[in-house]
């Protein structure tokens, strides 16, 4: 019988058979932790192995992006453990300044596809962008990983989604992802790996597949993986310097555990309502409800191509003077690009605060927390009730994001094409 691309992946790394429900032990290519966790690994470490040293030191890293730099002394601590340790292992630290750890493992040619990757971030399935599959693990089980190169895990089954249909901007790789997160919700792909297979999923640009496998995690998978791409080949093979992989697909007789096929033919422009990211509308459903603050950025949407659409609606326009806009791009390159490509001048201009690479306001403690009461729009990937401060959020894409934070208001950014 052929294998899924998750079973594919897994069986190169490992000596065990390889099924559904197998329980194998496999070898890890790059394992992380980033400032939230990180100190934590440290200490298992120093607890549990008394000469404290990592398995690999150049396939191990920690990765600084949820406060940074800090703003507490708790998360100075923190990080101030994980580059001590990092000094005495010989451990690359990427730190406050290169931005959301996923993404510096994609443009420094770390995550590259085929490759296994462990981290301290529920969102690590994000490289399955780039044919790699990402796992995020607890602190106890990344201190094992640096330390022995090696992690047990039990193969998931694998659920086949078929896209099917087109749509037109300005809606995007998020409405996509979030048209899908509306009919899988988090029960049909819970605990299971997902591929996504058609025609409009094979031509996605490699930012559009960074949305899709970020928000995996919200449908309650444990990664996702997508057809081929020459443009994904290209990078992986331009960040690395190398061409010494091979993109992972499933074999022709891989066994699924279901099939859903999800049209997505004429889609509108989405957005998932305040404490569920699975509650998903088209936003012209709740057109006109007030917003006091719009957030571009995050893991999902985060590069400069999500940020070049909100700019070209953005030129030569003001944001209201009831919202506050907030832009983060995910890492210290893609600030560079938004710097040389004039898009800094236009969101200054148009009245849009933008801070350095990171998280940005998508988890407590960062910047662009709400308030009891306020109501924002964010292009993150969770909305739960506390998550982003005290306010409520909406999730949207950045086409809807720069349409709202210019009238104050959720607009369906057809309005304004």
């Amino acid at each position: 019988m052929g294998r899924t691309v998750i079973e594919k992946i897994i069986g190169q790394r490992t000596t065990d058979s390889v099924a559904p429900g197998k329980v194998v032990w496999m070898d890890i290519d790059v394992r992380t932790a980033r400032d939230f966790g990180g100190a934590n690994v440290v200490k298992n470490l120093e607890r549990e192995y008394a000469d404290r040293r990592v398995a690999d030191s150049k396939k191990t890293f920690f990765t600084f992006d949820c406060v940074v730099p800090a703003n507490t002394v708790p998360y100075a601590n923190n990080q101030q453990i994980c580059r001590d340790f990092a000094r005495k292992e010989r451990i690359r630290v990427f730190d406050v300044d290169m931005g959301i750890g996923t993404h510096v493992l994609m443009e420094q040619g770390l995550a590259l596809p085929g490759r296994i990757i462990v981290g301290t971030d529920s969102h690590m399935n994000i490289l399955g962008a780039v044919g790699a599959f990402g796992q995020g693990m607890g602190d106890q089980d990344i201190a094992f990983a640096f330390r022995t190169g090696r992690t047990w895990y039990e193969i998931p089954e694998t659920l086949r989604v078929e896209v099917v249909g087109t749509y037109s901007p300005p809606t995007s790789g998020k409405d996509l992802t979030l048209a899908v997160l509306k009919v899988l919700k988090t029960e049909r792909a819970l605990g299971r790996c997902i591929e996504f297979c058609g025609r409009i999923v094979e031509t996605l640009p490699l930012h559009d597949r960074i949305t899709l496998a970020s928000m995996a995690t919200e449908m309650g998978a444990i990664a996702s993986f997508m057809p081929e791409s020459g443009e994904v080949v290209q990078f992986c093979r331009k960040r690395a310097g190398h061409t010494d992989f091979e993109f992972p697909t499933a074999d022709a007789g891989a066994a699924y555990c279901d099939t859903i096929s999800i049209d997505v033919s004429d889609l509108k422009p989405q957005i998932s309502l305040p404490g569920k990211p699975d509650d998903v509308r088209d936003v012209e459903e709740v057109e006109g409800a007030e917003v006091g603050s719009v957030f571009i950025g995050s893991c999902t949407n985060g590069r400069f191509e999500d940020f070049l659409v909100a700019a070209k609606m953005l030129e030569g326009r003001k944001v209201a003077d009831t919202v506050m806009a907030k832009a983060v791009p995910a890492t210290r390159e893609v600030y560079g690009q938004l710097l040389d490509s004039g898009i800094l001048d236009i969101f200054y201009k148009s009245g849009v605060i933008v801070s350095n690479p990171g998280c940005g306001g998508c988890a407590s403690g960062q910047i662009g927390m709400t308030g009891r009461g306020e109501v924002q729009l964010s292009t993150s990937n969770r909305n739960f009730a506390g998550k982003q401060g005290a306010g409520h959020t909406y999730l949207a894409a950045p086409a809807t994001a720069a349409a709202s934070a210019l009238r104050g208001k959720i607009t369906d950014p057809r309005r304004l094409r």
